[in-house]
C-alpha cells in the first residue's frame, strides 16, 4: 500500500509540474502582450491576470516542494487513530446487538 502511495504521489508531483511549466509559459507569453499604459480597464484586468496567474504558480510550488507533507502525514494519522475508533464502536456496538 506504502509503495501505490509513493508511485501515485509521483505522478500527482509530475502532473503539478506539468501544470507549473504550462503556466510559466503563459505568463512569459502573454506578459509582453499586456498593456501596462494607465489605470484603464486594460491595465486592471492585466494586472488582476498577472497577480491570478501568480497564485496558480505560487501553489503549484507549494505542492512541489512538499511543503505540506508533514501536516499530510499527521492528518492521515489522526484519520487512521478515528477510524480505529470508529470501528471499535461498531463493533461494541455490534456484540450489544447479538446480546439482546
Amino acid at each position: 500500500m506504502k509503495e501505490l502511495s509513493e508511485e501515485m504521489r509521483k505522478r500527482n508531483k509530475f502532473k503539478h509540474v506539468v501544470y507549473l511549466v504550462l503556466a510559466l509559459v503563459m505568463l512569459l507569453y502573454a506578459l509582453p502582450e499586456l498593456s501596462w499604459a494607465g489605470s484603464t480597464p486594460v491595465f486592471v484586468f492585466g494586472a488582476v491576470w498577472v497577480a491570478f496567474a501568480l497564485l496558480v504558480i505560487a501553489a503549484h510550488l507549494h505542492f512541489i516542494l512538499g511543503v505540506d507533507e508533514e501536516k499530510q502525514k499527521r492528518l492521515e494519522a489522526v484519520r487512521k487513530a478515528k477510524l480505529d475508533m470508529w470501528q471499535g464502536k461498531w463493533s461494541e456496538e455490534g456484540r450489544a446487538a447479538q446480546r439482546l
